[in-house]
């Protein structure tokens, strides 16, 4: 079993600048190229940060309404310096929060989680910018399939991960909505399998009838060598 890594996901040719250009040169840019944001970069192509549209934006929402009729705005320090600032180093958001290649989905979109930021620039081993991953580059694994969900639950997971016959559990998949029906050998191995389907890219949510021959947590529960008596006794 296998997540779609952050080097399939992530766009290459990423647009960026430097920590001197400029607020119009910066807007010109993600007209131009369609982005909401652009990494700025060191001379050796380092990330030092991330300028979006917010950041631009913080500008026009500091100026004096004409009519009068509109409140002034009254930010923080540090809203208020990039609110001033002209050039990618006073309006970025620093220091930048990067990706690796190798990343799973599942860790760049946790790292994004907790530090509350939309896109993460991705850095090779040499700290050096090598593509970007955006919040909707990763909700990209839920286009997948529901054909190639339910091959991958039924031959990655079930077969050579659990070693399950190919029979034992039936795997329906709608619109990444996994339903398992069937009999496992041992009851302990139902968790397994919920938890194992659920990581799999693209599946929104697992539902299972699944039976079991052996309830071997009763046994685990009593201990070897414990009858039932002995377990009331307790």
């Amino acid at each position: 079993m296998r997540h779609r890594m952050v080097s399939d996901l992530m766009t290459t040719g990423v647009v960026r600048v430097r920590r001197d250009t400029g607020f119009k040169e910066i807007a010109k840019l993600l007209a131009e190229h369609d982005v909401t944001a652009v990494p700025v970069v060191d001379d050796d192509d380092r990330p030092l940060g991330v300028v979006s549209e917010a950041d631009l934006l913080r500008k026009e929402a500091a100026q004096l309404d004409p009519a009068g009729l509109l409140p002034v705005l009254r930010p923080g320090d540090s809203a208020g310096a990039k609110a001033e600032a002209s050039t990618a180093e006073g309006l970025m958001n620093s220091p930048a929060v990067t990706a690796r290649p190798q990343w799973t989905v599942v860790e760049a979109a946790q790292v994004m989680e907790r530090h509350h930021v939309k896109r993460l620039p991705v850095v090779d081993e040499a700290g050096r910018l090598v593509g970007l991953i955006s919040r909707a580059d990763l909700l990209r694994v839920f286009l997948r399939g529901d054909s190639a969900i339910r091959e991958e639950i039924t031959g990655e997971v079930l077969v050579r991960t659990l070693g399950l016959a190919p029979d034992t559990v039936t795997v329906r998949v709608v619109d990444g909505r996994v339903a398992l029906r069937g009999t496992v050998e041992r009851k302990s191995l139902v968790p397994v399998v919920l938890r194992l389907c659920r990581g799999v890219d693209g599946v929104v949510d697992v539902s299972a009838e699944l039976d079991h021959r052996i309830d071997d947590t009763a046994e685990a529960l009593s201990g070897p060598g414990m009858s039932r008596r002995s377990q009331l006794a307790s």
